[in-house]
């Protein structure tokens, strides 16, 4: 019995051991980020995967542009969407988590009650999706860069991986510079460059502050819940309220 505990102790820890080493083989040259700019990224392949798998054409327009010539008013806004104390965490914003995870409980107990099956002595709840403002625009990044879409607890470990060697080997600038031209725009539209001449047919260097909002109240959902062309109201309803935030977003990099 004992040798038979040994053997599936060692190939577990064998296991274990494979899989680090594939872990650490695979790891992605993040430091190298500090001077060369993803003409790609992982998400990018799964959108242009997506296409062809659909029999659709694969549509790619993306025109990296230094920070210098975005738009602060593009930076401000996109920051109070996404992530306002971005300049203040280092990569992880524990108060917005925790708040995401109160919401996740408060929702389920809801759904809870709703459904008559609420004890509040032996009720659990879930864990929470994390879709209401806890992820960073590091975060973001990490999953951007270099993730699937996939949703589970291996994905989400490699993702704070990620976000700190982010964090550790970037500065803000940068990492804010590489988000706002990485991220999705729309149907094959990514980076601030490829958004404002779609939208706006300009420069992102020349967007007004209406334009800035309007553009950073897209990014949550570009395809579908803040698509301009089919919720065109709701879009416009987050344009107002980040238009009140924006200003007192200040660029501390």
């Amino acid at each position: 019995m004992w040798k038979i505990v040994k053997t599936l102790f060692l190939i577990f820890i064998g296991g274990i051991a494979v899989w680090l080493l594939f872990e650490v083989i695979t790891f992605p040259s993040i430091s190298a980020l500090r001077a060369d700019n993803p003409t790609t990224t992982s998400f990018i392949e799964n959108r242009l995967q997506e296409a062809a798998a659909e029999g659709r054409e694969p549509r790619k327009f993306m025109l990296w542009t230094p920070i210098e010539q975005i738009s602060p008013n593009l930076q401000r806004a996109v920051i109070a969407g996404e992530d306002a104390r971005f300049f203040e965490h280092n990569g992880f914003d524990w108060e917005a988590i925790q708040k995401a995870w109160d919401e996740a409980v408060k929702e389920g107990e809801r759904e809870a009650k709703a459904e008559g099956d609420f004890d509040p002595n032996s009720w659990i709840p879930t864990m929470p999706s994390f879709k209401r403002g806890a992820s960073t625009i590091t975060q973001q990044l990490a999953k951007n860069l270099f993730l699937s879409e996939d949703r589970n607890f291996l994905r989400k470990g490699r993702e704070a991986v990620y976000t700190y060697f982010l964090e550790r080997n970037l500065s803000k600038k940068r990492i804010l510079e590489i988000y706002l031209n990485v991220i999705e725009w729309g149907d094959g539209v990514y980076g601030a460059e490829a958004a404002a001449r779609t939208y706006f047919n300009k420069s992102a260097s020349n967007l007004t502050r209406d334009e800035a909002a309007f553009l950073a109240a897209m990014v949550p959902s570009p395809l579908n819940v803040f698509n301009p062309q089919k919720n065109r109201k709701r879009v416009v309803r987050r344009q107002r309220v980040l238009m009140k935030y924006m200003n007192s977003v200040k660029l501390a990099y």
